[in-house]
C-alpha cells in the first residue's frame, strides 16, 4: 500500500499563497502519477493538477495561471504553490498517488481563504 501525507493547508485572506506539500511512504516504486484534489462542503472530489514523473502537468481552468503544481521524484513528494488564493478555493485537499492502477489517497489538508 501507499500512505500519502499532506501539509502546508492553513488559512490564508484573499490573494495570499500557500504551499502544500505531500510525501509518499509504502509501496512506492511502482507510483508513476501523483496529484491534488479538494473537495468543498457538500461538493464533489475535483481535480486540481496531477503531474507525472516526467513533469507533465494538468490543472483544473480554474486554478490555470494560480496554482503551480511540482514533484520531486526522489523524494516521491509533490507540491502545489497556491497563488492568489481566493474564498472558492476553500476546500479540503487530497494528495493522490496512482500505483499500478489504483488510485490511494491522503487524509486531506484543510485550505480556508477568507474574502
Amino acid at each position: 500500500q501507499v500512505q500519502l501525507m499532506e501539509s502546508g493547508g492553513g488559512l490564508v485572506q484573499a490573494g495570499g499563497s500557500l504551499r502544500l506539500s505531500c510525501a509518499a511512504s509504502g509501496s512506492i516504486f511502482s507510483i508513476n502519477g501523483m496529484g491534488w484534489y479538494r473537495q468543498a462542503p457538500g461538493k464533489q472530489r475535483e481535480l486540481v493538477a496531477t503531474i507525472t514523473r516526467g513533469g507533465s502537468a494538468n490543472y483544473a481552468d480554474s486554478v490555470k495561471g494560480r496554482f503551480t503544481i511540482s514533484r520531486d521524484n526522489a523524494k516521491i513528494t509533490v507540491y502545489l504553490q497556491m497563488n492568489s488564493l481566493k474564498p472558492e478555493d476553500t476546500a479540503v485537499y487530497y494528495c493522490n498517488a496512482l500505483s499500478r492502477g489504483y488510485n490511494y489517497w491522503g487524509q486531506g489538508t484543510q485550505v480556508t481563504v477568507s474574502s
